[in-house]
């Protein structure tokens, strides 16, 4: 029943033309798969979102796949932006231009939206440090 829900919760005014019929996709359908898509490149410690994703987060128990993405999808492509905060050492222009390439092929493969853009937001550096930090006081 739950999953009725969030089906309908999805439903877009964008639309996206094909040769028989139109086919509407939602920005959060594409911000879902550009999420899973930099979720998965080395060096990107966590997506930087805005208050609301990370209270939603909270209140859901889920994981918001499209936290930190900002997707503006118009009839036959797309401009994607993606706030991240990477791991310390990582080379950042290697890890945008990786994130860059695989949200553009999961993103024109699974929806057959072209991609116009793809804009990179580092917000943060997580060190060492602060992971550290982090773990004194959950033992205090």
């Amino acid at each position: 029943m739950e999953e009725d829900k969030e089906i309908h919760e999805l439903e877009s005014e964008e639309i996206t033309t094909t040769d028989n019929a139109d086919i509407k996709i939602s920005n959060e359908v594409v911000a879902s798969i550009a999420g899973v898509a930099v979720s998965e490149v080395q060096g990107v410690y966590s997506m930087a979102g805005g208050l609301a994703g990370g209270i939603s987060e909270v209140f859901s128990g889920k994981k918001n796949l499209s936290k930190g993405i900002k997707v503006e999808v118009g009839e036959k492509e797309t401009r994607i932006d993606v706030n991240i905060i990477v791991e310390y050492g990582v080379r950042i222009p290697d890890v945008a231009f990786e994130i860059q390439g695989r949200v553009k092929k999961a993103v024109e493969t699974m929806t057959g939206l072209k991609v116009s853009g793809i804009n990179i937001h580092v917000q943060g550096i997580k060190t060492n440090t602060q992971e550290n930090k982090e773990k004194e006081e959950e033992e205090e």
